[in-house]
């Protein structure tokens, strides 16, 4: 199969995805939407951001927003019209080529797969906060446990979970973004206004500061793509993933960039307590109310095991689809009770390694694991605009009514985010921490391309 393959040829989602269930009702995908904005980044990573970048993080949020906002506009168009469990690796088989979608899958199923590891890890840490003497390593392990018996079920079982998961962090910063709100203007009882007291040194370590709080911005993002994937197990996909996309501006100016500028304003951005603590439990306890930073903690548990649970759920649909298109050992794709369970199995085998990893090596997994994926979101965002600048030619010119969703200003803001994605990788280069993910992710794509190359022309010849 080559580009030049026509729409109607393509590999089709109803075909490929007909053996999974159609579980997940309007509310679930609602709040999947909704919840997914709010991830671990968002409670865990900012405080570093925060830290180099001083109040600017707000400017760093803000540009990384407005680009994540153009590939959730893009992807969106493509999901509408062919909503896939495969999302953007089947887009980009559709409009690049078997290897596109070949790299693309199976590099976002590694993502994932490490993700969940990290967010274990990360849980067990706030655990072993609370529970002194437990070991870190058997919590992950029974977190692990839960999400993979979990996801094992019915498709009904994640969206529930995540239902509530979603939420109660929907609920948490709901309620932050209110008490950040009144203190900010002196109305909450017990606090004086702090005006712009803590905002005087915009940018404390100049432009490097700024952009490592812009990388550091860009990777909180990550996971919003989960919608487009379990759109395609929901009673009406296109009108879930376009609702999805369509509120994906306000969710993330309210929740991402209101917060940290929440943040920045109640907190002097050189406080040791924005990284230790992190920004949100800093914030609430700054503002003195009792228990509220302990509270805080259990939101961003409850962030880091939604996270969990969504990963394993995403990485076994996106390793289904890739196996339903050919591009996987077969035995991934069987399908009992409306779910991929091998592929379940198989994309927890990751996590359950962290278990022993934790217990090997607890001091150092953490950095290694994230220095092994870091920049392969960056990877996913190119695929899916190169996708959607070839993929909505075709679609206007043989299916024009399935632009449900449409692009902002085609083709320019697809050039003006290949741009912004280009632009980042530079930055990355140049700098030493985020290097090293650049050269992992690097290694792993080229790799996984020269593989998936040459099963295309393999099976060309064939």
């Amino acid at each position: 199969m080559s580009s030049r393959t026509t729409l109607d040829t393509a590999p089709e989602t109803s075909a490929a995805d007909a053996p999974l269930s159609h579980g997940l009702k309007q509310r679930h995908l609602s709040m999947i939407a909704l919840g997914g904005v709010i991830g671990a980044g968002l409670f865990v990573g900012s405080g570093a951001g925060i830290a180099a970048a001083g109040p600017s993080i707000v400017v760093a949020y803000t540009i990384s927003g407005l680009l994540v906002m153009l590939v959730m506009r893009m992807l969106g168009e493509m999901s509408a019209a062919y909503p896939s469990s495969g999302s953007f690796s089947a887009h980009a088989e559709r409009a690049i080529g078997p290897w596109a979608g070949f790299t693309a899958g199976w590099s976002f199923w590694v993502l994932l797969c490490t993700a969940v590891g990290l967010e274990g890890i990360g849980a067990a840490k706030i655990v072993t906060g609370w529970v002194p003497g437990t070991p870190e390593w058997g919590w992950v392990a029974l977190f692990m446990v839960v999400f993979c018996v979990a996801n094992l079920a019915a498709v009904k079982n994640f969206g529930e979970f995540e239902f509530w998961f979603a939420a109660l962090k929907v609920g948490a910063i709901s309620l932050f973004l209110i008490l950040g709100v009144l203190a900010m203007t002196g109305v909450l009882p017990g606090t004086d206004s702090p005006g712009a007291s803590n905002l005087h040194d915009f940018l404390p370590n100049g432009s490097e500061g700024l952009v490592i709080g812009l990388l550091a911005s860009v990777f909180a993002y990550g996971g919003l793509e989960t919608v487009t994937i379990a759109a395609a197990e929901s009673e009406n996909p296109i009108q879930g993933v376009a609702r999805a996309v369509r509120t994906a501006m306000w969710r993330i100016g309210l929740f991402y960039i209101g917060s940290m500028a929440v943040v920045v304003t109640l907190v002097p951005w050189d406080s040791k307590e924005v990284v230790a603590k992190g920004p949100y439990v800093a914030a609430l306890d700054h503002l003195g109310i009792p228990g509220a930073g302990q509270l805080m903690n259990v939101v961003v548990l409850v962030a880091l095991l939604s996270a969990m649970n969504a990963n394993v759920y995403g990485a076994s649909r996106i390793a289904y689809s890739l196996v339903e298109r050919g591009q996987g050992p077969k035995v991934l794709g069987r399908v009992s009770g409306g779910v991929p369970r091998i592929a379940v199995l198989a994309s927890s085998v990751f996590g359950f390694v962290c278990v022993v990893l934790s217990y090997w090596r607890p001091n150092d997994v953490f950095p290694w694991l994230l220095n092994m994926i870091g920049a392969v979101i960056l990877v996913v965002w190119i695929f899916i605009a190169v996708s959607q600048l070839l993929l909505r030619r075709k679609v206007e010119r043989e299916a024009p009514e399935k632009l449900v969703v449409r692009m902002w200003a085609y083709p320019v803001l697809t050039w003006v985010a290949l741009a912004g994605m280009a632009a980042i990788f530079i930055l990355m280069a140049r700098q030493p921490d985020t290097r090293v993910q650049l050269y992992s992710t690097g290694a792993m794509t080229l790799v996984l391309a020269a593989v998936g190359y040459a099963w295309q022309r393999a099976r060309a010849r064939a």
